[in-house]
């Protein structure tokens, strides 16, 4: 017996009532918010519009299910058609069963990505670049699934953290088998991690990012699918070609393609679109952040802030006019001073008179002034001051 050892569940599907709570499905749920959270945290930091990853994402995970599954069945076709088939012909809808092609998901799953931002008018580049760590964790939260499902094992190994396959899932009393799926979840980890520092250090963009993320998962898969033992291709055996599993051919082109991609982009700097041209669009017949609602609900036609103008504009213009009430009262002080000297003159000439013995007529009196009020233009305003001074005199 070994000292020590990985078991496996003893299952992976619970019951709420009659629905069915797959551990397999959960791992890829789990996996896809994940990769959506930090794609979304990635995009908004790169200049990109809230929500664009979060809708990008819907016919991407839809697109990249049915890519995956299509994989799976073209390349295990023997288990679900013909004289040897192990399962029925419908089960190969079955997806909670497992058995999915990370190779058709990712394929497909970019065509739908390709639909969304060639609909947004953003770069398809740039979102490649930015969901690539974020791929990279799903799928290492993703191969827990197979544990779940005692699938996807090694070979057997006597190391100690082998792992216990029970007899319904292909294994043998006392053996254990090469955990593939944890070894292969670490590796996605440590990708992961490493794409997000390779962005940060180097300037990785027009999808050099995303191919870095192809050549470093295909490396790690090629050696790790090469300790695998479950019948790719076959019912009770792996297809090989040249001692090679299909698994293995598919990671070799796809890392000399992203190899080869790497190099040839190498020089590319050109600017990448990460918000719509339409988005930044501002209507000139309104000031930005006003909208034409705002316009029709105000009845003068217009918002606080030009009535709050208007209002200054009127303080403006109010203050020259009380200028001018001063310059108006400046201008009657010299009135008012030549009215009072030309009243101490008629006064002054009034009491010489009388000292004299004059003994004139209230009617000459009277029309020597007028004739002397009629010179200066103010008779009517002299004529009182005269008698407020004989009056003074008198009371002497």
């Amino acid at each position: 017996m070994p000292l020590a050892s990985i078991p496996s569940p003893s299952q992976g599907v619970w019951y709420l009532g009659i629905i069915p709570i797959r551990a397999y499905a959960l791992c890829i749920v789990l996996g896809v918010i994940v990769a959506v959270w930090l794609s979304e945290r990635r995009w908004r930091a790169r200049g990109g519009q809230k929500g664009t990853i979060v809708d990008i994402a819907v016919p991407a995970v839809i697109f990249g299910l049915i890519g995956g599954r299509l994989y799976h069945v073209i390349t295990d076709w023997q288990t679900y058609f013909g004289s040897r088939a192990v399962k029925e012909p419908y089960q190969a809808l079955f997806i909670w069963e497992g058995g999915l092609g990370i190779w058709g998901a990712i394929a497909l799953g970019a065509v739908g990505v390709w639909w969304s931002v060639r609909r947004r008018g953003i770069s398809m580049s740039a979102v490649a670049d930015t969901v690539a760590p974020g791929i990279a964790f799903a799928q290492a939260i993703g191969r827990w699934g197979n544990w779940f499902n005692q699938e996807l094992y090694g070979s057997p190994t006597t190391l100690p953290w082998g792992l216990e396959i029970d007899a319904n899932h292909g294994g043998e009393p006392g053996v254990l088998y090469h955990p593939t799926f944890l070894y292969e979840s670490l590796w996605d980890l440590a990708l992961g991690f490493a794409l997000i520092l390779a962005g940060r250090r180097f300037a990785l963009r027009h999808g050099r990012l995303f191919a870095l993320y192809v050549a470093g998962y295909t490396l790690g898969r090629f050696w790790i699918e090469g300790l695998r033992i479950d019948p790719v291709g076959g019912v009770d055996h792996a297809v090989t070609f040249l001692g090679l599993r299909i698994n293995q051919w598919t990671a070799i082109v796809l890392f000399v393609g992203a190899l080869v991609y790497l190099w040839v982009t190498r020089k590319k700097d050109s600017e990448e679109i990460v918000v719509p041209v339409t988005a930044t669009y501002v209507d000139p017949a309104h000031p930005a952040d006003q909208a034409d609602t705002e316009d029709s609900d105000d009845p003068a036609g217009g918002s606080e802030e030009t009535s709050a103008a208007s209002g200054a504009s009127k303080e403006t213009s109010e203050e020259p006019s009380a200028g001018s009430g001063e310059s108006a009262e400046a201008d009657e002080e010299p009135g008012k001073a030549s009215d009072e000297s030309e009243s101490e003159s008629a006064a002054a000439a009034a009491a010489a008179a009388d000292e004299s013995g004059d003994d004139g007529s209230p009617e000459d009196r009277s029309d020597g002034d007028d004739d002397s009020a009629a010179e200066d233009g103010r008779g009517e305003a002299a004529a009182p001051d005269v008698e407020s001074v004989t009056k003074e005199k008198n009371s002497r």
